[in-house]
């Protein structure tokens, strides 16, 4: 049960339509005929060509895009941000006369301490 009738070796795959049994693949023929082949064209100086096209092409578009996609990464840590917080702050305290910098972090006047017994 479960078995197919014939001879397991006996499969044979099916040829493309037009392909005659002894002709040879075309990348074959056009291996032989030119051995740096590339896969462009059967044509030596057309192959090399293309391959050069494509080789510059993907590269420039690999630059190009990931320039593009670095550039527009958002700001990681908020490092841009913050800078730009600060520059802020400091106009502020300038328009205001403060100093830039104060040895309290928080208002003492704000701040509940406890009693001094």
């Amino acid at each position: 049960r479960g078995r197919s009738a014939g001879s397991p070796g006996a499969v044979a795959l099916p040829r493309p339509l037009g392909a005659d049994a002894h002709e040879e693949e075309p990348m074959l023929v056009a291996q032989r005929k030119n051995p740096d082949y590339h896969g462009f064209s059967a044509d030596p100086d057309a192959d090399v060509l293309n391959m050069r096209a494509a080789f510059l092409a993907g590269i420039s578009v690999a630059i190009v895009l990931g320039s593009v996609f670095v550039h527009y990464l958002p700001d990681y840590g908020l490092q841009q941000w913050a800078r730009r917080e600060a520059e802020i702050l400091v106009r502020e305290r300038e328009r205001c006369g403060q100093p830039l910098l104060t040895s309290n972090y928080y208002d003492p006047k704000r701040l509940p301490l406890p009693p001094s017994e």
